[in-house]
């Protein structure tokens, strides 16, 4: 399989599927309610049929791990992880952060991650093997050295609080030792940023796996290093995850487990 060409496929797949995204107008009435929090449109469920039919054709064998459930075959060595269109809140409220997210498994292993932030028009990508892109350019994660330091991006849970206590005692430590906190919503352009060395690091807990497949990959591939809030490797269906440039995850881990 050429997975250089494969990537090409599924960037135009997901630039296509944006282009669908940002030209639709929503009323209250095309809202539903999954859970507490937790919102869906046609919209995603449009886009993620968009997604799954195409990728079908791409690898006809393959199964989906999907957000709305368009697809819930599960294929024998590949595996698409797909979020089709992540920040659906902020697209809701025309916040301009938003995504589709793309990642494909190959047996236990992630091997290509596709992210398109839709509003600034810029493309994440990176197969087994290649660096990490964006449109075009090569990206690397931050060279900061330590905590002090860093731009940290997290999350916040829609409805799962039970670590709630233990997540906010890190947010007012990590307020004072860190150079600042931000929070955009999207869990996959998170990790994109700190593909690209925009932040230094991102942490959240209560994540699925199409949040984080495609991002965590980028992240690696451009020189980070993602673990779980334990350091070990669970991040993809463990719903925890700290992803940075290589140089402060110790520290960050640390001010982690202070609390986890």
């Amino acid at each position: 399989m050429n997975l250089e060409k494969l990537c090409e496929e599924v960037c135009q797949l997901s630039k296509t599927v944006g282009k669908f995204i940002k030209e639709q107008k929503i009323s209250i009435d095309d809202i539903e309610v999954k859970a507490k929090n937790s919102l869906v449109t046609y919209v995603d469920k449009m886009a993620e049929k968009m997604i799954v039919d195409r990728l079908t054709e791409l690898i006809p064998e393959s199964g989906f791990i999907t957000e709305e459930e368009t697809s819930t075959k599960i294929g024998e060595q590949y595996n698409w992880i797909i979020d089709p269109l992540d920040g659906t809140t902020n697209f809701i409220h025309s916040v301009p952060c938003f995504c589709v997210s793309i990642g494909l498994r190959r047996d236990n292993e992630l091997i290509l991650g596709v992210i398109y932030e839709i509003n600034l028009d810029e493309l994440f990508y990176a197969w087994e093997g290649s660096k990490a892109y964006l449109n075009g350019k090569e990206i690397h994660v931050s060279n900061t050295s330590t905590l002090e330091n860093s731009l940290v991006a997290t999350g916040f849970p829609y409805s799962d609080y039970e670590k709630q206590k233990e997540y906010m005692l890190l947010f007012q430590d990590l307020m004072k030792s860190s150079r600042g906190l931000r929070r955009l919503g999207s869990a996959a352009v998170d990790l994109a940023y700190v593909a690209c060395g925009r932040y230094d690091a991102f942490y959240e807990y209560s994540l699925n796996s199409w949040d984080v497949a495609a991002g965590t990959f980028i992240v690696k591939q451009a020189g980070g290093v993602v673990t779980d809030f334990s350091g070990g490797d669970n991040y993809l269906f463990g719903k925890e995850l700290i992803a940075s440039n290589k140089l402060i995850q110790k520290e960050f881990l640390e001010k982690v487990k202070l609390y986890f």
